[in-house]
């Protein structure tokens, strides 16, 4: 269901599923100096363990615990970015959203409204205060906080009363989610003894509702999100009602054992892992199976652009999978969120490195660079970022998207739920484990403190200018000397790490993704140097099209971007951007040039990208926007071209607000093809023109499952649809699967139609024609004289009240 519709009503699939994961030894292990590093491709905790509340029986061990927030301070590009959260939309957003009123709240006045807005923003604006240690930020948590614990009834339940009875006159349970994960943090970092009891009265109310409640809203496709929860409530407390609470939430969850129960984004992006989640209570090796599938299903049919995301401007649709479409930005930090979770759980570092992809690829162009404001979709092929509502299917929703601006109703959940990208990937830097160590989980300029090995309370800090730079140092202060394992997880894309500890080389042969465990007794001081050697690579995607990356970053077409304010104020601007430079180029080769830049400013920016790569390219004429400025699809490759060759530069992908990221090939000979850009006289608001030659095949003539193009609303007359090259073309052939929709519409095959080449400025018709075929439910093959132009057109004469269409049509040469 459409989002706005329902607040109107109230790869790689093994991953560690197909690989034995090597199991890690304990820090009483002897170590040889300077110590000893062993490669585990995943790591498994053989017994509950770690200083950080391990998993109570009968919850399975896990390899990795989160540390609590503020244990982690990030540094360098990272916390700027924090910096401008705190001072932007999350970490001011009661500035601009009506529904986070404190007085008018339901959240801490039961008898107000309320649903996810509070619970999403609160989610982040928690960890960013303790992640920051910013004192505004913080004391507004607090003020909060205090409110919803102050506000929950003697049955446990909590927040605005309307929800105990909005879903079929149950209780909607999705909202309190978030309001779940924000109070663990505050625990976490405060010591708050007031939230454990709180949780555990609300889990007593939800454990006393009959089964039917638990399938009910958006909450049965995310019950993941609870389940984390309860789990966090057992181990505090040991009740042993809590695992059958769980056991009753799976029973009422969407099914994602057996395929997948949704196609919304933003619920996938939160549900897959449900499985996998619920199988840490049960053991069951099959429901680790099934997230790990569900995972390569949703990445193989519309991950297939790069990114790390896929094909959900609201619910994935068939056929639907250009680099166009766009991903949500709730999409984006829950898939992140998942991420996190499942490395912790799994131990494979497959997950960081999704996580990371997201992070420095994805999620920086979801607002612009103060952080003023957001958009609801990112997509990674955008030429235009405007306030206007696409009307040609390019996008599911109807409302425009894509301009960054506070969003409060317009985009409503992401500027809300976006604030917990940042403070939580900063607090996965770093993990500590079932061992007594540590595990460097993901990378960025930063400074832990942990408890570890015997106890001992010790700091490492990382200097690195990752993942923009391919060195990363660790820095050991300890008050004593102290053994404990030093996890350092190796991404797949690096294939020759390196490692010395104290100037020493510890050879370790790698297979990434994995882990390289240091184990040793460290003292103050030590120091361990982690090299990623990045190289520029390609990856093949759909229609042959590449993109290119150097070591974890992608990069797209470095586009002039014009930046408009079209309303908002000063504190808080609406901005569209525009293209004030060409983009439609194809690479011309695999060849690329790095050059490093002066590390100044935002490195998400245009202007402050600390790195860039140069190719070449050529021009394709044909390859433009369509009627509304949205990028036309990609077409097969490789592409010809006859432009002259140029060089362009391509940027991170997270500093490109515009941005190609996924380029058509050029190519030459009888293997290349010579895109064309379709016309017409008239399309349907609710059709395309791309759908006369995007290559899918229909099931019949009233094929309403795919893409179409047809001159309704037009009736009767003359109509006429057209291809356009840059270059004269050859054809001698031409094959038309019409549109006829009877018993359900107006549209039917025409009366007559005739193929027209353009002759100079003059339009011709074909000689020798075959018959004008107007079957239904088959390809119409028509033959003449071979005729070369660079302009062909179908004209079709319409039945009288009656307009038509077309499915799929053909040139042959």
């Amino acid at each position: 269901m459409e989002r706005r519709t329902f607040l109107r009503r109230g790869l790689a699939a093994g991953g560690g599923a197909l690989v034995a994961p090597s199991v890690a030894r304990p820090a009483s292990a002897s170590p040889r100096a300077p110590g000893t590093v062993r490669v585990i491709r995943t790591a498994e905790a053989p017994s509950a363990g770690g200083l950080y509340t391990p998993n109570r029986a009968p919850l399975r061990p896990e390899p990795f615990l989160r540390l609590p927030p503020g244990n982690v301070k990030p540094k360098g590009w990272l916390r700027r970015q924090l910096d401008l959260q705190v001072e932007g939309l999350n970490g001011r957003m009661p500035e601009v959203s009506d529904y986070l009123v404190y007085e008018t709240n339901g959240w801490v006045d039961p008898a107000q409204d309320g649903w996810e807005e509070l619970p999403y923003w609160l989610r982040g604006l928690t960890d960013l205060g303790l992640v920051t240690g910013d004192q505004r930020v913080r004391d507004l948590t607090g003020r909060w906080v205090d409110g919803i614990l102050a506000a929950q009834q003697p049955d446990g339940w909590f927040g605005p009363a309307r929800l105990r009875t909005s879903l079929e006159g149950g209780p909607d349970f999705w909202p309190h989610m978030p309001v779940l994960d924000a109070l663990r943090s505050y625990a976490d970092a405060t010591g708050d003894t007031r939230i454990t009891p709180f949780l555990t009265r609300y889990f007593g109310f939800q454990n006393a509702q009959p089964a039917a409640v638990f399938s009910r809203g958006w909450g049965a496709f995310r019950w993941g999100d609870t389940i984390d929860s309860i789990y966090w409530t057992y181990n505090r407390t040991g009740a042993s009602w809590l695992p059958d609470l769980v056991r009753k939430i799976h029973a009422g969850s969407a099914d994602y054992i057996s395929g997948i129960p949704t196609w919304h984004n933003v619920n996938l992006a939160q549900g897959f892992r449900e499985p996998l989640q619920y199988g840490v209570l049960t053991g069951d090796p099959a429901l680790r199976a099934a997230t790990y599938r569900d995972y390569a299903t949703v990445m193989g049919t519309y991950g297939r652009f790069p990114g790390g995301g896929f094909a959900g401007d609201e619910n994935c649709r068939p056929h639907y999978t250009d680099p166009r479409q766009g991903f949500e930005t709730c999409g984006f930090v829950e898939f992140m969120h998942s991420f996190e979770l499942l490395t912790r759980i799994t131990g494979d570092p497959v997950w960081a490195d999704r996580c990371e992809e997201i992070a420095v690829n994805s999620l920086p162009a979801a607002f612009d660079p103060a952080q003023k404001g957001t958009h609801y979709i990112t997509s990674a092929n955008s030429v235009r970022l405007d306030d206007v509502a696409k009307t040609h299917g390019q996008f599911q929703n109807t409302f425009a998207m894509q301009a960054y601006k506070p969003g409060v109703h317009q985009y409503r959940c992401c500027p809300h739920n976006y604030g917990m990208g940042w403070p939580y990937y900063s607090e996965e830097l770093w993990l500590a484990t079932y061992d007594s160590g540590l595990c460097a989980s993901m990378y960025a300029a930063s400074e832990v403190t942990a408890k570890l090995g015997d106890g001992t309370t010790v700091t490492v800090t990382e200097d690195t200018g990752y993942p923009f730079e391919e060195t990363v140092t660790l820095t050991v202060s300890s008050p004593r000397e102290v053994a404990f394992p030093l996890y350092l997880r190796i991404p797949a894309w690096c294939a020759s790490p390196s490692l010395t500890v104290n100037g020493e080389t510890l050879p370790f042969t790698a297979a990434p993704p994995c882990y390289a465990v240091v184990e040793r007794t460290w003292r103050s001081g030590d120091r361990v140097v982690l090299a990623l050697p990045m190289r520029t690579t390609t990856r093949t995607w759909d229609k042959g099209a590449i993109s290119v990356a150097h070591g974890p970053l992608t990069f797209s077409l470095a586009i002039e971007e014009s930046w408009r304010q079209f309303a908002g104020t000063a504190a808080w601007p609406e901005y569209e951007v525009t293209a004030g430079s060409a983009w439609n180029y194809g690479l011309d080769g695999t060849s690329f040039t790095l050059r490093r830049n002066a590390a100044t400013g935002n490195p998400f920016t245009r202007r402050g990208v600390p790195l860039e790569l140069r190719a070449t390219a050529r021009r394709i004429p044909q390859w433009g926007a369509d009627d509304e400025n949205v990028v036309r699809p990609l077409q097969d490759g490789p592409a010809r071209s006859a432009e002259p060759p140029e060089t362009v530069t391509l940027i991170p992908m997270g500093a490109a607000r515009l941005r190609i990221t996924t380029f058509p090939v050029i190519g030459t000979g009888a293997g290349a093809h010579d895109w064309v850009l379709p016309t017409a006289s008239h399309v349907w608001q609710a059709d395309t023109v791309e759908a006369l030659c995007d290559g899918i095949e229909p099931a019949n003539s009233s094929d309403q499952s795919i893409p179409r193009f047809t001159w309704w609303d037009h009736t009767g007359g003359t109509e006429w649809a057209g291809f356009e090259y840059a270059q004269p073309v050859t054809v001698s052939a031409t094959e038309v699967y019409w549109f006829d929709d009877t018993g359900q519409g107006r549209c039917r095959v025409p009366v007559s139609w005739r193929l027209l080449y353009l002759d100079g400025t003059t339009w011709r018709p074909v000689a020798n024609p075959s018959a004008y075929g107007t079957a239904r439910d088959a390809y119409n093959r028509t033959t003449f004289t071979a005729v070369r132009a660079s302009a062909f057109r179908i004209e079709a004469v319409l039945g009288s009240e009656v307009s038509g269409g077309i499915l799929e049509w053909r040139l042959r040469g």
